[in-house]
């Protein structure tokens, strides 16, 4: 009996250590696969950022810094006038000539718009000599810090609107001013570069001044080479003087008149032009 025991509990120690190996020998292949499994997706996403990381390195070092590389949707710049009272198709230019908190947000507005212009600004950031009616071309970048001259375009340039004599910008009474504004766009030269200069053009039956004369852009503000390229460059503006003498109301286009600025667009009836209505009451 004795050595019949003796038999069984060496067949079962046996048969424990075998089922104690082979626990051991599955946790670890278990482990060593887990193992195996997280270094094959540690590399695979190691290759995979490598290979988005050259792609936009290689992207990147295609791109012009100082250029868009696609600006072929955008032929004719828009325009614009510096006021936030737009409506849905229209801007509405509503003010009470006796209400000074009504004329004033007018008057702010603009006053706020062209502080860039101011005279003592521009003399300091654009101090370089124009010369005026002949594009300024600039193929190398003879600016400090590696960029390109820009023209100074002064608040005192704007005459009887330019604020300086008059705050109200004449909205405290019949004779307000509105600026217009053309955007920018690259390389952009008006009339095709034929040497004419733009100018603006209002359709309206009341009579009305353009500062500068004649509603001129000058032609020294083209080609506009970019925001890195230029980054004091600053849009040259009209304005013009309403006079509401006789008529408190108007209904008034403007637009900037040159042979490559489209303003009869089927499709776009408000491309290439600003349209704006205006009344004084008192």
């Amino acid at each position: 009996n004795t050595a019949t025991h003796g038999r069984a509990a060496s067949k079962l120690t046996s048969s424990s250590t075998a089922i104690l190996h082979m626990i051991v020998t599955g946790i670890s292949l278990c482990f060593s696969l887990t193992v195996y499994i997280s270094l094959y997706y540690v590399a695979f996403y190691i290759v995979m950022t490598g290979l988005f990381a050259l792609s936009i390195y290689v992207l990147m070092y295609t791109l012009d810094p100082y250029e868009p590389d696609y600006q072929d949707r955008l032929h004719s710049p828009g325009k614009r006038i510096p006021v936030d009272t737009y409506n849905d198709l229209d801007l509405d230019i509503f003010y009470n000539m006796s209400d000074q908190h009504s004329w004033m947000k007018m008057s702010e507005c603009l006053k706020h718009f062209l502080v860039p212009y101011n005279d003592t600004t521009q003399t300091h950031t654009n101090h370089h000599s124009c010369t005026q009616g002949h594009y300024f071309f600039q193929k190398k970048f003879e600016a400090p810090g590696h960029t390109k001259w820009a023209c100074p375009f002064t608040q005192s340039m704007l005459g009887n609107c330019s604020g300086l004599e008059d705050p109200s910008f004449g909205y405290n009474g019949s004779e307000p001013c509105v600026i217009i504004k053309m955007n920018r766009i690259i390389n952009f030269l008006p009339n095709n570069g034929t040497g004419m200069a733009p100018y603006v053009n209002c359709t309206v039956l009341v009579s009305m001044e353009y500062f500068p004369k004649n509603g001129t852009l000058d032609l020294s503000y083209f080609p506009y080479y970019g925001r890195k390229a230029q980054p004091t460059y600053i849009n040259p503006l009209v304005a013009v003087k309403i006079h509401l003498v006789q008529e408190r109301e108007a209904k008034i286009q403007c637009r900037v008149v040159a042979h490559n600025i489209a303003y009869q667009n089927f499709y776009d009836p408000y491309e290439g032009k600003v349209i704006f209505h205006i009344r004084a009451s008192s």
